[in-house]
């Protein structure tokens, strides 16, 4: 029987998995997917948000300012690219003037340190490449940019080199009440466990609603983006938003850790929970966004198109709690933005929930003598210097022969990744790790040798390489 079963391997489920395998329990953390990070935290807008937009005394609110102190240690710890790189809320108009003062007035509410409202002159001297007809901005020191999926992997990474056990590929089909807590159905495959938390994204109503009454409903909200080439990744410094408006924080265009430039997202409730298409709207909404506050730039250079799925609920605030007469059950739903900020402070909150009920539960709590915070720090050959990758090569010949030339990642950094806790098994998996297929090309040149080195590694036919879920296979057999 495990202690603790967590369902959802997206970056609040992993930060949870990390903060429990601190301590000596039994833990299971639960994927549908066929790796860590396949949903809404893949395709987010990769903020590390200051604290201001959220309504005063909400859960959001409370966990977006505490979690946006806890990132340069967690970041720090397990290697994971993150800058503080500070962002803006440009306002065009008298009514945007307005909306930035009472965002301002809201920040201090909420306990966000160094912000400031910027006039014209100041804004411009920040964003040399905003149109002249900004009128002001409110500025946030502490605004941020982190990479998402390297995150979650990190830290999924971290909780099994900590004890955790990680189970991918398993849906969760069933979950009945037994006298000692639950017997959980995942990917044909019965669990015994404790107390089960539902991490489970845009399908956590689902998953509360097969052991308790509905109490919520998950919105499903399509955000569409850009990715930019390298080359226009000096476009922008900070994150900058545009004013906020109903539907959400407003289209942002952005740098990210890796040098590219973002630009995004949309917002739009649909029907199905994993309709991650792109539109010719949607795109070209974000597009006339970036026309209208940018003095220039090169829509030739996009790269890549892609969508991310929010997990929306009408409360418009985080659920996060026991549910209704059961210590045994706590949802953590409803984790649209800022979740990705907030996702440290909500795992340390959920931990402390759990103690609360400790002795009923059956959980002595006591500390992972062994728990590593750190992990093994990531392998970036071309970030080392000229004697260290001599060194390097001498040790593993692996890392002198570059496989993918627009990023220049080389096969030992491929290997690296595959065969880490929670590796690589797919084509996507790798790309998220070490960014090979992340440059112009998108994969066009060095897909077929990463997947050659996948089934190297892995002892897989090559066939059997997939590029990221179950079944989404590129080969079917050799030509001529």
């Amino acid at each position: 029987m495990y202690d603790i079963t967590i369902i959802g391997a997206g970056i609040t489920g992993t930060f949870i998995a990390r903060e429990l395998s601190k301590y000596d329990l039994k833990i299971l953390l639960l994927d549908k997917e066929n790796d860590v990070s396949n949903g809404t935290t893949k395709a987010n807008s990769a903020i590390v948000h200051a604290g201001y937009d959220a309504v005063e005394g909400s859960l959001k609110a409370k966990f977006n300012v505490q979690g946006n102190k806890m990132y340069d240690e967690v970041c720090r710890d397990l290697d994971v690219p993150f800058k503080r790189i500070g962002s803006l809320v440009t306002a065009f108009n008298d009514e945007e003037l307005d909306t930035i003062q009472c965002l301002y007035q809201r920040g201090l509410a909420n306990g966000v340190p160094d912000m400031k409202i910027l006039s014209k002159e100041e804004v411009l001297g920040i964003e040399k490449n905003l149109k002249d007809t900004v009128k002001g901005a409110l500025y946030a020191k502490t605004g941020g940019i982190v990479g998402p999926w390297e995150l979650a992997i990190a830290l999924a990474e971290n909780a099994v080199e900590n004890g955790v056990e990680l189970k991918l590929n398993s849906p969760v089909t069933d979950i009945t009440k037994t006298s000692k807590g639950y017997r959980v159905v995942a990917g044909e495959k019965n669990y015994t466990t404790k107390l089960v938390i539902n991490c489970a994204g845009v399908y956590a109503d689902k998953i509360d609603q097969m052991v308790n009454e509905p109490t919520f409903e998950i919105i499903p909200n399509r955000g569409e983006y850009n990715l930019f080439d390298k080359s226009m990744g000096g476009l922008v410094n900070t994150v900058v938003f545009g004013c906020p408006s109903k539907m959400g924080k407003g289209t942002v265009i952005l740098p990210t850790v890796h040098g590219n430039l973002l630009l995004g997202p949309t917002a739009a409730d649909i029907d199905q929970r994993e309709d991650t298409r792109t539109t010719f709207e949607g795109l070209s909404a974000i597009n006339d966004h970036a026309k209208e506050t940018l003095k220039e730039i090169g829509f030739q250079d996009v790269i890549t198109s892609f969508s991310g799925i929010r997990a929306k609920v009408d409360t418009k605030d985080f659920i996060i709690g026991k549910a209704e007469g059961k210590v045994n059950f706590i949802n953590v739903a409803g984790i649209d933005s800022p979740g990705l900020t907030a996702a440290p402070a909500i795992a340390e909150y959920v931990v402390d929930l759990i103690k609360e009920s400790k002795e009923t539960l059956g959980l002595a709590f006591g500390e992972n003598k062994d728990f590593n915070p750190r992990r093994k720090p990531s392998i970036h050959f071309m970030d080392l210097k000229r004697s260290e990758q001599i060194k390097l090569i001498k040790k593993d010949e692996a890392f002198g022969r570059i496989i993918c030339r627009c990023e220049n990642i080389t096969e030992g950094e491929i290997v690296d990744v595959i065969n880490r806790k929670a590796g690589a098994t797919t084509l996507d998996g790798v790309k998220r790790r070490a960014r090979p297929g992340s440059g112009r090309c998108q994969g066009g040149f060095c897909g077929p040798r990463v997947m050659e080195i996948i089934a190297r590694e892995l002892d897989l036919d090559m066939k059997d390489v997939v590029k990221d879920g179950k079944g989404s296979y590129i080969l079917t057999g050799e030509t001529k």
